[in-house]
């Protein structure tokens, strides 16, 4: 058994090596591509990847990338760069190369070793390798005239290529091909005098240029005469041929204006027969015309008429729905008007449930605001009467049932206090709605009473100007606007305010109609029945108010007003809140 247990346990721990040395070599080994091949140093020398792959050991080896792909490479000359040919002439170009690394073990190497990973770079690998480049353009184009360069590219193109292949092949490049994009001569502000081969190019361009000017002059004026006169023989041609033309055109009119008078008789003699048949024909066209017309106004008028009729039959039956709304309407207000005396009636029963709330929240505030005092007044006594050993725990039970109390006396009072609120806006919704039913009888006599109550500091108001006064004389001359009495009395029954009556109401009638604001104060009187002219005028009218509001009989209180004392009260006995509401 022992024995079966080590077996197993070695190989679990082969197994577990195997494994652990798969997953390292996973984790190290590094495989090459068709794209990038690489190259190892460091332990076990150098070696070349171009294919499969290879282990890595991050310490002993270093592996440098390398790029199998095509590269493009760009050179652009062109101004005070450009190329100078045998003819010392100037040229733009721009020719493209294509290279690659050799795709052989000794081509990767030596890519590897001169290049780097300037191969992952065009940019880079272009910058290191333009001036062999720009060196094997100057060469080739300087063993060709630019005429040779425009003419025989291929051979330019081949040359280059010749030249530069031998020197990529130490970087272990190769050249696949040679583009040349773009060939233009450089322009003539670019050639320097000062230069012995731009000034000898410059003499050739410049005599060259006048060669051609002056050939392409001679050609232009060659020309121009030849069109001249070829314009002088078409011109004469032409001329001959428009007066012959001419000729043909007169004899034809000639033919044609006999021919057409011709014609215009024996149209006109058509004509004559034709207009007199269609006069004929319009006159019977006309007449039929007429006689239509004639007809369509008889059927218009019939349709007029008809629609009239049918307009005022709609007219009859619109006031007749109009007439049946109307009175829906006076239905329906009625049944309102039931609808708010029943409101009314509930407004009282709303107002009554909202005093008894009122009433009832104000007992449930002072209840838990007796018990809470009670209940602190025992805890303190409590407190007091615990000893020190206690005290602690007495006073966290004393102050928790104290919290909850507090708790429950707040929660009572905000639930007492919506109530009231609720009650509250009962209250005053039954109000409004009671006051919205009054009838207009019992609106007047509110106003009526307002009026009274605020009537007293209206007329102190009034004769505050009185104050100013500082005295007043009073002369009574008998015989002067006397009526009736004896002749020394000076005193008639029932003055009227004219100068009538005892001294003290013909002084408090003259001092009546000096008060301010006396028409606005008389307009008020008069709303309630009042007349503020005098102190006795104001007496009947009081009586008058007095019956017309609470419907008592023309005496005062049970007096007479004839047989009064001033001390009595005269004018309207206010009702109380039953009668008013």
């Amino acid at each position: 058994m022992d024995t079966i247990i080590f077996w197993g346990a070695a190989a679990l721990a082969v197994i577990v090596g195997l494994g652990l040395i798969g997953l390292i070599f996973a984790r190290l080994y590094v495989r090459a591509s068709a794209e990038r091949a690489f190259v190892r140093t460091g332990l076990g020398g150098q070696r070349v990847i171009m294919s499969g792959g290879a282990v890595v050991l991050p310490v002993f080896h270093e592996v440098i990338p390398i790029n199998m792909n095509t590269l493009k490479l760009e050179v652009s000359r062109a101004s005070r760069d450009s190329l100078i040919t045998k003819d010392r002439m100037r040229v733009d170009v721009v020719v493209a190369f294509f290279v690659r690394v050799a795709p052989t073990a000794e081509g990767v190497s030596t890519a590897a070793q001169t290049l780097g990973q300037r191969t992952l770079a065009p940019e880079n690998l272009r910058a290191l390798v333009d001036d062999k480049f720009v060196d094997a353009l100057r060469s080739t184009a300087a063993q060709m005239t630019m005429q040779d360069l425009q003419d025989a590219r291929e051979k330019f193109v081949q040359g280059v290529q010749n030249t530069v292949a031998e020197d990529l092949t130490k970087n272990g490049l190769e050249l696949e091909s040679v583009s040349l994009t773009n060939f233009n001569q450089t322009s003539k502000e670019y050639f320097d005098p000062n230069n012995a081969f731009d000034a000898e190019g410059l003499t050739k361009l410049t005599q060259e240029t006048e060669r051609r000017r002056k050939e392409r002059n001679e050609v232009e004026q060659d020309t121009e005469v030849s069109v001249r006169e070829k314009n002088r023989d078409a011109l004469a041609k032409r001329l001959e041929i428009d007066q012959q033309e001419s000729f043909m055109k007169l004899e034809q009119e000639q033919q044609v204006k006999t021919r057409t008078a011709e014609q215009n008789a024996r149209i006109t003699a058509f004509e004559a027969q034709r207009h007199q048949e269609a006069e004929q024909s319009r006159i019977v066209a006309e007449r039929l015309v007429q006689e239509s017309e004639i007809e369509r106004e008889q059927a218009v008028r019939s349709r007029k008429v008809e629609a009239d009729r049918e307009i005022r039959v709609k007219e009859i039956e619109q006031a007749k729905v109009t007439q049946i709304a109307e009175q829906e309407r006076a239905i329906i207000i009625a049944q309102k008007s039931e609808a708010q005396s029943q409101a009314q009636a509930r407004a009282n029963e709303s107002l009554a449930e909202a005093v008894k709330a009122e009433q009832l929240v104000e007992t449930t505030r002072r209840t838990a605001e007796a018990d809470r005092a009670k209940q602190v007044a025992l805890i303190e006594a409590a407190q007091e009467a615990e000893t020190s050993a206690v005290h602690v725990t007495t006073k966290a039970r004393a102050e928790r049932e104290a919290a909850q109390m507090q708790a429950t006396a707040i929660v009572e009072l905000a639930e007492a206090a919506r109530k009231k609120g609720i009650a509250d806006a009962e209250a005053q919704r039954a109000l409004n709605d009671a006051i919205n039913t009054l009838s207009s009888d019992q609106t007047s006599l509110k106003f009526k009473l307002a009026l009274l109550q605020a009537l007293p500091s209206i007329i102190q108001q009034t004769v505050e100007p009185m104050k100013s006064i500082d005295g007043i004389k009073i002369i009574q001359v008998d015989g002067l606007n006397r009526q009736g009495g004896a002749a020394g009395d000076g005193i008639v029954a029932g003055g009227n305010g004219n100068g009538n009556g005892n001294l003290a109401e013909q002084a408090m009638s003259a001092a009546l109609a000096y008060r301010a604001h006396a028409p606005l104060v008389d307009s008020l009187l008069k709303e309630i029945g009042l007349n503020g002219s005098s102190l006795s005028a104001m007496v009947p009218g009081a009586t008058a108010s007095h019956s017309e509001a609470t419907g008592a009989p023309a005496a005062i209180n049970g007096v007479d007003p004839a047989h009064a004392s001033p001390s009595h009260h005269y004018g309207p006995r206010l009702p109380d809140a039953n009668a008013a509401s």
